[in-house]
């Protein structure tokens, strides 16, 4: 046991490590459209499972997808995750690889009251700006070219609190609270090609800084004992309201060397105003034994249609989006106490989903296959789930990507708030 302990303790320090760490999502040209690519809110034993969790209780693990579930958490847990991700983009006339890694979530929860109240925090990226364009431009009314770069950087993180509160032996709410900040940087420059190589560059940088609350509901319905045997069936729906995040933009224009140092800058505007998010839903249902298996599906739906940015460039190519999940996961023998393979966790899911943005004025479909594991360590243990899939269309949208991400994490539960029965 004290190697499993060593396992772990190295897991988190690298986990919380990668929290101060600088890093970035690979990168890819979808995430140019509004606030950047979602991360969602899955943790890693859902992203086994497809992203499978609006309708799933877990003793085990937090449920970050509906905060009605959270009163299935018994145990004080934690949770941590990092993810690495390798891109292949490619069109008709280019072919290029990318990759990246970033803090995926830290996330904790605690029961008030056992079995009828429990409260979580988190911190995880809401959103991920990361993209690099490069091509010449004719200048008009002269013979020669600009080489012109179009880089996006940053993304929207997320602190939440969440509490999930049973109403009646079958049924819970809950609401989550989040306070989304940080900011998105776009940046266009240019210069002559010429023979002798770039004199100077011209750039400029536009900002946007978020900081403001977005809020989202849950409910959720469980029937446990079915069939006279210790089978359960839960439904279960999330609603996030409409935001309108206070936000503040600004505009730059520089002139650099061609070692990008700054000559000279000017600041051209700078104005506040507010981020329109859409509303969004979701809609879960799953079955299962006990501890053994589950099997699950979700369904969410947004329309980013709905958007507005002080930056009207981040409002076209925008549409319906939606979700599609179903997965499930078995633990042979959860009580076996004569063989690790039998209590350890497995997952399987897919998902399809149809992306927010159009590409060449088309949609932009996404489908993908899931697997995960946990290994178990008494009541903790060590998660991993891995993605692979593909994105767009070379015929529709010009842009095709075929991805892999892998997903690597830590739950630690123990139980906290006891009262001694002596003195």
């Amino acid at each position: 046991m004290s190697i499993v302990r060593g396992i772990i303790l190295l897991t988190a320090i690298l986990c919380l490590g990668a929290g101060w760490a600088v890093g970035q999502a690979a990168q890819s040209p979808f995430s140019t459209f509004g606030i950047g690519e979602k991360y969602g809110t899955s943790l890693i034993h859902n992203q086994g499972m497809g992203g499978v969790g609006i309708g799933t209780p877990q003793v085990w693990f937090i449920n970050n997808q509906n905060p009605a579930l959270l009163v299935y958490n018994a145990l004080t847990t934690f949770e941590a995750g990092i993810v690495y991700e390798s891109r292949n983009i490619s069109s008709e006339s280019a072919d290029e690889k990318t990759s990246g890694g970033n803090m995926n979530y830290l996330v904790t929860s605690f029961p008030i009251k056992p079995g009828r109240w429990t409260t979580a925090v988190g911190l995880m990226p809401l959103t991920t700006v990361n993209y690099t364009l490069e091509y010449d431009d004719a200048i008009t009314g002269s013979e020669s070219t600009a080489h012109v770069t179009e880089n996006g950087s940053g993304g929207l993180t997320q602190v939440y609190w969440s509490n999930g509160v049973r109403l009646t032996r079958n049924l819970s709410v809950g609401l989550t609270a989040a306070y989304v900040f940080s900011s998105i940087l776009d940046e266009y420059s240019n210069y002559v090609n010429e023979s002798l190589g770039p004199q100077f560059k011209v750039k400029i940088s536009e900002r946007t800084y978020v900081r403001d609350f977005m809020f989202q509901a849950g409910v959720a319905y469980r029937m446990d004992s079915l069939f006279n045997d210790d089978y359960h069936f839960s439904v279960g729906a999330v609603y996030g309201l409409g935001s309108q995040l206070n936000a503040t933009f600004s505009r730059t224009f520089a002139r650099t060397s061609a070692l990008d140092q700054i000559v000279d800058s000017l600041t051209l505007e700078s104005r506040r105003g507010n981020l329109k998010l859409p509303t969004s839903m979701g809609f879960g249902v799953s079955f299962g034994e006990g501890l053994r298996w589950l099997v699950g599906a979700d369904f969410t739906y947004e329309d980013w249609s709905e958007f507005r940015s002080l930056r009207p460039e981040d409002q076209e190519g925008l549409d319906v989006s939606w979700r599609a999940s179903l997965g499930g996961e078995i633990t042979p023998d959860p009580y076996a106490v004569d063989s690790f393979l039998k209590r350890m966790t497995y997952r399987m899911g897919l998902h399809y989903e149809k992306s927010p943005f159009l590409a060449n004025s088309k949609e932009v479909r996404d489908f993908g296959i899931n697997f995960g594991l946990s290994l178990p360590a008494g009541r903790s243990s060590l998660d991993l789930a891995f993605s692979v899939g593909k994105r767009g269309n070379q015929a529709e949208n010009i842009l095709e990507e075929s991805y892999y991400k892998v997903y690597f994490g830590l739950t630690l539960n123990d139980q906290w708030f006891i009262k001694p029965k002596y003195d």
